[in-house]
């Protein structure tokens, strides 16, 4: 299995979660089973390859770089919420507990446009490669279209896995002059906003550069430059 990005790479791990609690049970049995039939492959085949870098992730990243990315990218209402939780306990800021809480959780949990709706993610194939000679890279850009259609396919099917399990907020939640009772200036509270979001992105990003090591070492990342 190669992943077309470390982000992709993320989300389909994070979502194999919630496909096996959607099924009921883990598919790593099942794969396994049909491995000693020489059954293995399609869909169960990407699927135990996302658990298996599920594991590792959660293995190796530090625990709060682990809870930024569950609480930014998984759609698993149970791990989003405790990771939530989490975050709120580490993240620096000078705004009292309640405002804190508030802005991580909407953080985590955007504000929809379109009722209860998610917007999909999609990947985009990057550029073809020339041919210097006839046919040269074909193969490669073919790969790669194909890898961004699958994950394309992937997240299309994982906005359709158990909707009812998805976090939805008030529309109050999102309004921050009801995440303190000083009354204080707009200008502070979108400060203090501004901060723990910062904070927040920042925690993403250093995990997405701590996974893309392990991932690029073990070669499950596509390699544009090979």
């Amino acid at each position: 299995m190669i992943y077309q990005n470390v982000v992709s790479a993320v989300v389909r791990a994070l979502a194999a979660e919630t496909i096996n609690s959607a099924g009921g049970c883990s598919v790593e049995p099942r794969v396994q089973a049909g491995k000693l039939k020489g059954e293995i492959s399609g869909k169960d085949a990407a699927l135990l390859a996302d658990s298996i870098v599920h594991r590792l992730l959660h293995a190796q990243l530090s625990p709060r770089h682990w809870n930024a990315l569950v609480a930014k990218y998984s759609t698993h209402k149970g791990r989003k919420v405790d990771s939530i939780g989490r975050l709120i306990a580490v993240v620096q800021t000078p705004a009292p507990k309640r405002f804190t809480q508030q802005a991580v959780l909407v953080w985590a949990v955007p504000q929809q446009t379109k009722g209860i709706q998610r917007k999909i993610p999609q990947v985009k194939a990057p550029d073809p490669r020339e041919n210097e000679r006839e046919g040269q890279w074909d193969w490669r850009n073919r790969a790669a279209a194909a890898a961004a259609d699958r994950a394309n396919k992937n997240a299309r099917a994982l906005a359709e896995v158990k909707p009812g399990e998805m976090i939805v907020l008030a529309e109050s939640n999102y309004d921050m002059t009801n995440w303190d009772s000083q009354g204080l200036t707009e200008r502070t509270y979108q400060r203090w906003n501004r901060a723990i979001k910062g904070a927040l992105e920042a925690m993403v990003n250093e995990a997405l550069v701590e996974a893309q090591h392990m991932l690029e070492a073990i070669g499950v990342l596509f390699d544009e430059a090979a």
